[in-house]
């Protein structure tokens, strides 16, 4: 049986905060605790979850822009954690990243054209005419004007410049990209857009995503499985039926409780869940959702569960919670 395309094990990422006149280290940032995911080659895992839980977190350890406080990052059997800067620059030639913010993630200082020839001067392919031949052919792909190439990032709609992001990313024909938040930024008319021109490119080039997003709606259209992640630590991974038809963690039951429904008689009045995320300066002990769980009990505030199988489950459904299933969805 051939390995994952990714496997992380253990991986961990704290960011140190730093105070006084010595600017010495004075408290933690938990944006990370030892997570474990794996990643099948031409499929897509979803990874939801509030704003402030770890998800973009996760996706930088991945690509190499942040280096873990612990664990391994391992891709097509790198292991990108311990990779030096030439090793990378291979590496990344398979492993892309499409940002959420489209303008941000454009320099708006080069033209389209410039923008998306950047990957093949860096790695040497192609000779300048070939290059611009690329360049249009990509354009093409992603559903954009070739003759645009000479226009600058602002010159663009949102939605047009992620078409440029996607194709910035595809650009060198990687196997996996990390989508971290890619509708989030752009109206609800041109997401399903984006999604569909995703969904597209990866039934043709065979790509697998990460695909980061704290809209639940959205993951379970383009996700294979499914993994929720609360305050840096995942809560519950299943394939996305299983996790959206029987949802074991009251932090899982409480975001597919929270989508909105078109149909007014299906609405619930009564949301599940209330509070912020607490500050990942100071995590809560044991269970980390305890000060937001209903159903939470005295062994929830002192001993944090591990992410298992449930006694009953064999089909890889996973949920980190001492009382998993109790708490239902509610109906109608």
């Amino acid at each position: 049986m051939n390995a994952p395309l990714l496997q992380i094990e253990d991986l961990t990422m704290h960011f140190p905060v730093r105070g006084g006149v010595l600017r010495r280290q004075v408290a933690t940032v938990h944006a990370v605790d030892g997570i474990r995911l794996t990643l099948e080659a031409g499929q897509t895992l979803g990874l939801v979850g509030e704003s402030g839980c770890g998800k973009t977190t996760v996706g930088r350890c991945i690509v190499g822009l942040y280096k873990p406080t612990a664990g391994r990052v391992r891709f097509d059997g790198h292991d990108i954690a311990g990779a030096g800067a030439g090793d990378l620059k291979k590496i990344r030639r398979d492993l892309q990243m499409i940002f959420q913010d489209p303008f941000e993630s454009l320099n708006p200082r080069h033209t389209v054209g410039e923008i998306l020839r950047e990957p093949f001067e860096i790695h040497r392919i192609g000779t300048p005419a070939d290059r611009m031949a690329r360049v249009q052919a990509l354009m093409e792909r992603v559903g954009m004007d070739p003759g645009a190439v000479d226009r600058f990032p602002h010159e663009f709609s949102g939605g047009q410049r992620q078409r440029i992001g996607i194709a910035r990313a595809i650009a060198l024909n990687p196997r996996l990209i990390i989508c971290d938040e890619p509708v989030s930024a752009l109206d609800v008319s041109i997401q399903s857009q984006i999604v569909n021109l995703l969904l597209g490119l990866q039934q043709d080039m065979g790509l697998a995503y990460l695909f980061i997003a704290h809209d639940l709606a959205v993951v379970k259209h383009v996700s294979d499985r499914i993994a929720v992640m609360y305050l840096g630590k995942i809560m519950e991974h299943a394939s996305a039926e299983t996790l959206y038809r029987n949802p074991l963690h009251p932090y899982t039951v409480a975001l597919i409780a929270a989508i909105p429904e078109a149909d007014p008689a299906r609405r619930k009045i009564h949301p599940l869940l209330g509070g912020d995320v607490p500050s990942p300066l100071n995590p809560p002990s044991g269970c980390r959702f305890h000060p937001r769980c209903p159903i939470a009990v005295e062994r929830c505030r002192v001993e944090e569960p591990l992410l298992k199988a449930p006694a009953d489950d064999s089909g890889g459904h996973l949920v980190a919670c001492h009382r998993p299933g109790e708490l239902q969805l509610p109906r109608g």
